[in-house]
C-alpha cells in the first residue's frame, strides 16, 4: 500500500496523470491506461478481460472487481473514466451491465481512486466530433492520436482506451460527466438510494 501512495506523489511531483479507462461489459472488459503530462497523452496499455467462458453472473463480477484492483495496484491510477451507458431498450441486459459497472467503480472507490462515468455518446463524441462514431471511427481516431502502432482485432479494448482519453479532454472543463471521489462523496449524490 505504502509503495502505491508513494508512487502517486512522485507522480504528481512531476506533474504527471495516469488515467485508466474501462468498458465494463458482462462479455468483456475491455480498459486502456494513459499518461498525462501538463497537456500531452501517452499511451501506456490496452486490453481486455474475455468473460464469455465463465457462465456464473456472480463469478464474472469477481473477475471484474479483481481485475480492476489489479490494474490499479500495478499502474496506481489518479483518476479512473468509466463508459456506462444509462439507457438501453433491454431491462435485463441493462441490469447485468449494471453491477458489471458497479464493481468496477467500488473497486476503484475502494482505493480511493476518483471514478468518473461517461455516456456512450459522449465518450465518442469527444474523440471524433461525433457522437454517433462507430467503433471502427473511434479506433483509428485513437490511433492517430495516440500513435499506435496498430489497432487490436477486437475493438472491446480501444472502448476502453476511449474512455481515458475521453476524461483527458474532459479534464479542467467546468461540465463532466458524474464524478465520485470516493465512498463518502458517491453516498452524498446518492442519499436518496442509501437506506440510513
Amino acid at each position: 500500500m505504502g509503495h502505491a501512495i508513494h508512487g502517486m506523489k512522485l507522480q504528481q511531483l512531476a506533474g504527471e496523470r495516469i488515467i485508466l479507462g474501462i468498458d465494463p461489459g458482462t462479455l468483456i472488459m475491455g480498459f486502456g491506461v494513459i499518461k498525462v503530462v501538463g497537456k500531452s497523452m501517452s499511451f501506456i496499455q490496452m486490453n481486455e478481460l474475455d468473460l464469455r467462458k465463465v457462465t456464473d453472473p456472480y463469478v464474472k463480477l469477481r473477475k471484474i472487481f479483481e481485475r480492476t484492483l489489479e490494474l490499479i495496484d500495478t499502474h496506481h491510477p489518479d483518476e479512473i473514466a468509466l463508459e456506462a451507458p444509462f439507457f438501453g431498450k433491454n431491462v435485463q441486459s441493462m441490469l447485468k451491465l449494471g453491477r458489471a459497472q458497479g464493481v468496477a467503480m467500488a473497486a476503484g472507490l475502494s482505493r480511493d481512486i476518483p471514478v468518473t462515468e461517461y455516456a456512450p455518446r459522449r465518450i465518442k463524441q469527444s474523440i471524433t466530433g461525433k457522437g454517433t462514431a462507430s467503433k471502427e471511427q473511434v479506433a483509428a481516431m485513437l490511433k492517430s492520436t495516440l500513435n499506435l502502432k496498430e489497432l487490436p482485432k477486437n475493438l472491446d479494448m480501444t472502448d476502453g482506451l476511449a474512455a481515458a482519453v475521453c476524461h483527458f479532454y474532459s479534464s479542467g472543463r467546468v461540465e463532466v460527466g458524474k464524478s465520485y471521489s470516493g465512498w463518502a462523496s458517491f453516498v452524498k449524490q446518492n442519499e436518496k438510494r442509501v437506506k440510513k
